[in-house]
């Protein structure tokens, strides 16, 4: 479990093919490595995955070609990505529940400079529309956030200064793919609903 505040931005520096999948070695920068141990989950990009190698401030994750087929953003050598430790039962929890599974890819429609702070605008996949509610919480690519507008499966959220500063999500731009994670109450109370008219 997560909390979608970003510890630091990483690189993936290393990408290799695994049987239709890839092991990537991830370089971290203030991530802090010394409390992690093999088995542990960090998400990357909102992706929880599991370290199988640690050597100095880098780590090594497997990725499935099942989750490369439902996630965006981990194929590319090179490519920088939002990196968040495992929650642990003290720590505060600062955005919200994120489990690190993703729900879906979305596309960025726009990004606008409102001088004081940014607007992002996303096209999330029509399945997702009906959990994506105005001051509700959505994952962007690991990154928690409040949504400020939703018109069908578009909505936008509002982007500080500090947000752009500690995260990937000033790099993006119109025609970006995202990992978006719908807010886990939204999926329980859904279930919750169905169950009453069974």
């Amino acid at each position: 479990m997560f909390s979608g505040i970003i510890a630091d931005i990483g690189s993936i520096n290393r990408a290799e093919d695994r049987n239709g999948g890839l092991r990537l070695s991830v370089e971290t920068h203030a991530l802090g490595m010394d409390d992690v141990q093999l088995g542990d989950s960090i998400a990357v990009n909102g992706v929880c995955l599991t370290v199988v190698e640690k050597k100095g401030n880098s780590f090594t994750v497997d990725v499935s070609r099942e989750t490369l087929n439902c996630t965006a953003g981990l194929e590319a050598q090179g490519a920088r990505v939002n990196l968040e430790k495992a929650l642990r039962l003290a720590d505060r929890l600062g955005g919200h529940l994120v489990s690190g599974h993703v729900d879906g890819v979305g596309e960025v429609l726009s990004f606008t400079d409102l001088e004081e702070s940014w607007t992002l605008t996303v096209r999330a996949p029509q399945a997702l529309a009906k959990y994506i509610a105005v001051k509700g919480s959505i994952t962007i690519n690991g990154v928690s956030l409040t949504v400020n507008e939703v018109t069908g499966a578009v909505f936008s959220v509002n982007l500080i200064p500090h947000t752009l500063l500690a995260t990937t999500l000033k790099e993006l731009h119109a025609g970006s793919r995202v990992n978006l994670e719908i807010d886990l109450i939204a999926r329980y109370v859904e279930r919750m609903m169905a169950a009453e008219k069974m």
